[in-house]
């Protein structure tokens, strides 16, 4: 899983950008922040936001085909919020909880979406 995020990060970057591939290469949480939080005048902006919604989008569809609905932990609203409002609620959530910035990415982001959309038993 790593390699494949790794490698999307690169083939996002572009070959005319003077890339810092360890911006992208999501070794903890806190390089997932780092990466959902450029500012919209960075040079990577666009490429860092396509990489934040392809991984939140990328990470939740296999949560969702790989496991039960009853045994699931997250439970989105009918009403879906947008991917950009996810991503930002996550990366508030995550500067209050520096504890998990060492965390694996995946995991942290999750956690931040079972508290966020709790399913209800």
């Amino acid at each position: 899983m790593r390699r494949w995020i790794l490698a999307a990060a690169l083939l996002a970057s572009g070959p005319a950008m003077a890339v810092d591939s360890s911006n992208f290469q999501l070794r903890s949480a806190g390089d997932l922040v780092q990466a959902c939080s450029v500012k919209p005048d960075h040079p990577l902006h666009a490429n860092a936001m396509g990489f934040c919604h392809g991984l939140l989008v990328g990470a939740y569809r296999v949560y969702e085909s790989t496991v039960k609905a009853e045994d699931r932990l997250v439970c989105p609203p009918s009403a879906m919020p947008t991917r950009a409002k996810v991503m930002n609620d996550f990366v508030a959530w995550a500067g209050s909880r520096p504890q998990y910035m060492k965390d694996a990415p995946v995991d942290t982001l999750f956690r931040y979406l079972a508290e966020a959309f709790p399913c209800r038993k």
